[in-house]
């Protein structure tokens, strides 16, 4: 007996029906919304109770530009600046130190960082201004020779004290970022016959700054704002300028808000440019490079405009 297995379906068989397409709906988070009406209510009552009480807001604008206090904020520039080139130079030759196998240079760096780190820097700005009781008078031979008070002027204090102090922080970053590279990458700059401090120029060193420049960004903002300390030594920055403005005009508090002001404009600054040198030394270490401020905004102005699409199963 023979059996056909060629089987056929009936030619009145209907096509499979294509499948329902549905409507995703996000899931609300109300907690957000509440949150969000509660932030921007307190920011709101913030803001009515600074403008109905006792300050001249006017002043701020009139002296905004100031010739002073132009002066001021190059003065905060410079000194920023200057310290963190000191602190930076200083903080490299602090961290190798550090982790030389000499224990005599290790034990100096070692006590270096805990003596400038311990201790405040208005606490080193002073002493360094107040010298001249321990020295009265600076003697380099045939080159100079000067009494310390005419030697210490207020600028140089404030960068003894700033860029010093600075240089014990820096030794860390440093320090961090050194030990971050693999040891096989010395070892076999070693085995090709470089010598160890054209491994730390040429091998450690650039893979060490993906590690070294986010915290030395944040450095740098931190030095901006420090600079604020030096009007102790009579060193005539943003705030001291604010300060001496306030005095004369009457308007003390509305200059120390107009001082905050360009703090603010200069941290902002500083701010967008660590963020693309960070997204540069990121190039060799991340597949896709983090998107600049302006491609976030593109990218939510195109998903705003986006319409919700059906999605099929």
């Amino acid at each position: 007996m023979t059996v056909d297995v060629n089987k056929t379906e009936p030619a009145d068989t209907p096509p499979p029906a294509a499948p329902e397409s549905i409507k995703a709906i996000p899931v609300r988070h109300y907690g957000r919304y509440v949150s969000a009406v509660i932030a921007i209510g307190l920011l709101v009552a913030i803001i009515y109770a600074f403008s109905q009480g006792k300050i001249n807001w006017g002043a701020i604008p009139d002296y905004f530009f100031d010739d002073r206090i132009i002066h001021g904020v190059g003065q905060t520039l410079l000194l920023t600046v200057l310290s963190m080139a000191i602190g930076i130079a200083g903080g490299i030759m602090l961290a190798v130190m550090r982790l030389s196998k000499n224990p005599v240079t290790s034990s100096i760096a070692w006590f270096y960082i805990w003596f400038f780190r311990g201790t405040p820097v208005l606490v080193q700005l002073m002493v360094w201004f107040n010298l001249g009781l321990v020295f009265e008078y600076i003697n380099l031979g045939p080159i100079y020779k000067d009494y310390w008070s005419s030697f210490m002027t207020p600028l140089l204090t404030a960068l003894l004290g700033l860029g010093l102090n600075e240089a014990a922080y820096m030794a860390e970053i440093c320090r961090a970022g050194l030990l971050a590279v693999d040891e096989g990458q010395t070892e076999a700059s070693h085995a090709l016959g470089m010598s160890h401090a054209k491994t730390l120029r040429r091998i450690v060193i650039p893979q060490a700054m993906r590690v070294i420049v986010p915290p030395t960004g944040n450095e740098v903002i931190n030095m901006l704002k420090t600079t604020s300390l030096v009007s102790a030594v009579q060193f005539y920055e943003l705030l001291r300028e604010a300060q001496d403005i306030g005095q004369t005009s009457g308007a003390s508090v509305e200059m120390l808000f107009l001082a905050a002001t360009w703090y603010l404009i200069l941290t902002t600054i500083f701010s967008i440019g660590q963020y693309y040198l960070e997204r540069y030394y990121a190039r060799g270490s991340s597949r896709a490079l983090p998107p600049t401020p302006f491609q976030r905004i593109k990218a939510n102005l195109a998903l705003l405009r986006r319409t919700p699409k059906a999605v099929t199963r």
